[in-house]
């Protein structure tokens, strides 16, 4: 299906198209031209129209492929004023939806691959805590629709979103199927609205991450998953790190692989430096599935492994969640973070709570990319005060610069 307007040409997926009672072969093709809508001919070649189509996930990271993947949705509206603190839950999207679009919008600009729906954190449990319980289906259907119009538009992959339900219990089998029934409600969703891939992410207890693959391959009718831990990982005496539920790092990834997920590895919590020193354990284990690596863009430390254990290095108190701006990434960590996952061989990248376009731009670069966002990228050259322009230069205050730089001490 294609839409045309006086503007851009928007290309609908082969495996979006509607099939109208027609054979297998034969996909009947609607053009809608300046308002108006007009029935071509059957196309009886399907791979015709299926080559407009973006290669699926698991095609390209089977071919070698990176796949940039921008998160960090929750804490980019919180910090914009359209989101609360604390519940976390992201009525934007009914509230403000163009402004949810938008940022769709930014993150793809930015190099993103993926347009994750807005539905972290849009389980009953989480709406349940501000009296929305009511808004379930709609919250998570307009946030699929807005994200698969943006996807449509840009020739990119839809993904959905389920994550941690903050209610499991390893101990209680009836919770068990309560957290299994919480995943389905948002499973059923992801599959009739179309996404190509569901990410299952933030799991810090291993028995949960396995609930939820069983839930993917139940409900998710053949979708591809990504299916992500939280590294709020403890330390054995033998130097093991440990899971929540008390599962090794390397064999929790080697056992959800096992069961089914197809792309496995860490996520959020955790920033760059720390993360990677897991995913090193993890690739040298012999995971055979692509590994995904989606940290948070703060300078987590040995001692203070989880952005949720940051300390400001001035008072000493912790700071997250709204203090957190005082351990952000430079850009520059971003860049070494992107090549170090490239060294690697990991190759499902992104940057999940904190995460802005500039990070996923520079992100894009250290893989070698220049996505459209790239146009912007810095050029100091032509700094009023540091470029080496030469149109710069003879119009310095010599005297002002030898000031600046004096001060720098960099002379």
């Amino acid at each position: 299906m294609v839409w045309y307007d006086s503007i851009d040409i928007h290309w609908i997926r082969y495996d979006r198209l509607p099939v109208l009672g027609v054979t297998t072969r034969a996909i009947l093709c609607y053009f809608y031209i300046a308002g108006e809508s007009y029935i071509d001919q059957p196309y009886t070649i399907a791979e015709t129209i299926q080559s407009m189509a973006p290669k699926g996930l698991l095609e390209r990271l089977h071919s070698g492929e990176k796949v940039v993947v921008a998160e960090g949705y929750l804490f980019n509206f919180e910090r914009r004023g359209f989101l609360q603190a604390g519940p976390f839950v992201p009525t934007v999207v009914l509230d403000h939806p163009e402004l949810v679009r938008q940022l769709h919008e930014e993150f793809v600009r930015a190099g993103s691959d993926v347009v994750q729906a807005l539905t972290y954190y849009a389980n009953r449990e989480k709406l349940s805590l501000i009296d929305r319980e009511t808004d379930l289906e709609k919250l998570n259907r307009d946030a699929l629709r807005i994200a698969k119009g943006v996807a449509v538009k840009t020739n990119t992959l839809l993904a959905g979103n389920i994550c941690n339900t903050n209610i499991f219990d390893v101990e209680d089998p009836v919770n068990r199927e309560k957290v299994k029934k919480m995943f389905k409600e948002q499973i059923d969703i992801i599959v009739e609205e179309g996404a190509d891939f569901i990410i299952a992410e933030t799991f810090a207890i291993f028995a949960e991450a396995m609930i939820a693959v069983e839930a993917i391959k139940e409900y998710g009718k053949g979708i591809t998953s990504v299916v992500t831990l939280a590294p709020e990982l403890h330390n054995t005496e033998q130097g093991q790190l440990l899971t929540v539920d008390n599962v090794e790092i390397t064999e929790a990834i080697k056992k959800l692989e096992s069961a089914g997920a197809d792309v496995v590895g860490l996520n959020c919590s955790s920033g760059p430096d720390t993360m990677l020193s897991y995913m090193e354990l993890i690739k040298k284990a012999g995971v055979k599935a692509p590994l995904a690596c989606v940290p948070v863009p703060y300078r987590t430390t040995p001692k203070e492994h989880t952005f949720m254990l940051l300390t400001d290095p001035v008072t000493g108190e912790f700071v997250f969640p709204t203090n957190l701006d005082c351990a952000l990434c430079t850009r520059d960590d971003i860049y070494k973070f992107g090549r170090r996952c490239d060294e690697l061989g990991i190759s499902y990248i992104g940057l999940c709570c904190g995460n802005a376009a500039a990070y996923t731009r520079t992100l894009c670069e250290s893989i070698g990319r220049k996505p459209p966002a790239s146009k912007y990228s810095p050029n100091m050259e032509v700094h009023c005060l540091f470029g080496k322009d030469e149109r710069v230069l003879k119009n310095h205050s010599k005297q002002t610069l030898e000031n600046i730089v004096t001060r720098k001490g960099k002379m």
